[in-house]
């Protein structure tokens, strides 16, 4: 099986360096990492950052589309994961001049949240919309429910409500998120005896790490949020994919988010929806009660952060880690390394 690629971001190459474990004897070509082979363009060389930056990759981008398009007929599919921004524009390319090459779109826009527009469009030049997300087909008419990559990268998880005293912080992954956190963090973490695990992307170096997150004493780095979860009992979370993470590993928490005033004007103007957690999400669009309390803007304090997690029940938060592993299941036959392989086989028939 041949498969022509497109996985901009880290979180992509992950996902299609598990998707390549599960396809024996499947080639590669495209955009992607070089650790995973030889691409024809390196996924870091799409790293954009602000808008100045972005508006510098155009012709970049534009080159890229004409290239890959190029080579879409001779492989077997076309998978884009994530990244709409590129892959619309891509999809759009390879169908005008290739109508017939099979398009699979891995992880969907967020429509749910914003620019529902992108539907029709996305619906009409791929072949196969493969989402993360259960509650995504009430959006998404035709779309495959292929699991959640965190499922299959969490193995190990709580069957016991945790007990001990160490705290795991999570200020986020961006500058912004973390420069505006960490005063908070700092004060919470000065109330609390017992370790307080601090966890920082293992893609910062260390001179990085003491100019973003500012005095660390009194905090254990640590590089994995998966082993720092587990060995907490209780955890501070900014908002992202981490607050699904411990869900599913079973380690009550909080949300935390601050952003710039303007960002969170624009971001609530936009983006109609009652919750930023992605478990608060799940859980609502399936007709649930939220699992976790959220803090925003001028609501995280420190004292609002020890008020709610003293106001935790770690029982009850087991049960809802349960259910909503229940609510991401899926069978092996509906996984996405399954859809494509029957959508090879049936272009080769």
């Amino acid at each position: 099986m041949k498969l022509l690629v497109s996985a901009l971001e880290p979180s992509a190459n992950v996902h299609l360096e598990r998707l390549m474990s599960q396809l024996p004897g499947v080639e590669i070509q495209g955009i992607f990492s070089d650790h995973l082979g030889k691409p024809l363009i390196d996924s870091r060389e799409f790293s954009v950052m602000g808008f100045v930056d972005a508006f510098a990759k155009i012709p970049f981008a534009r080159k890229a589309i004409d290239m890959m398009t190029r080579q879409a007929p001779l492989h077997d599919a076309v998978l884009l994961i994530d990244s709409s921004g590129f892959h619309i524009p891509l999809a759009k390319s390879i169908k005008k001049q290739h109508p017939h090459v099979k398009i699979i779109y891995y992880i969907l826009p967020q429509v749910w949240a914003w620019r529902s527009g992108r539907i029709p469009v996305v619906e009409a030049v791929t072949d196969v919309q493969a989402s993360i997300l259960p509650f995504e087909n009430q959006f998404w008419k035709h779309a495959h429910y292929v699991g959640h990559p965190l499922m299959e990268e969490i193995r190990t998880w709580k069957n016991d409500v945790s007990q001990g005293s160490t705290v795991a912080f999570l200020p986020g992954s961006r500058r912004s998120e973390i420069g505006k956190l960490m005063p908070v963090y700092r004060e919470v973490a000065a109330s609390l005896s017992g370790r307080k695990l601090l966890v920082i992307p293992p893609h910062y170096r260390e001179n990085d790490i003491a100019e973003m997150y500012g005095d660390l004493r009194g905090f254990e780095v640590a590089r994995s949020t998966h082993e720092a979860l587990l060995e907490a009992s209780f955890a501070f979370v900014c908002s992202g994919t981490a607050t699904l993470e411990a869900t599913l590993i079973g380690t009550p928490f909080v949300l935390a988010y601050r952003a710039k005033a303007l960002d969170y004007f624009l971001g609530r103007h936009f983006v109609k929806l009652p919750y930023i957690g992605l478990s608060n999400m799940i859980f609502h669009f399936a007709g649930r009660p939220p699992i976790h309390q959220e803090f925003l803007q001028d609501e995280v304090t420190a004292q609002n952060l020890l008020n709610a997690m003293a106001q935790i029940d770690g029982q009850d938060f087991l049960e809802r880690s349960r259910e909503m592993r229940a609510l991401l299941q899926v069978t092996p036959e509906h996984s996405l390394s399954q859809v494509i392989d029957r959508l090879v086989r049936e272009g080769r028939a």
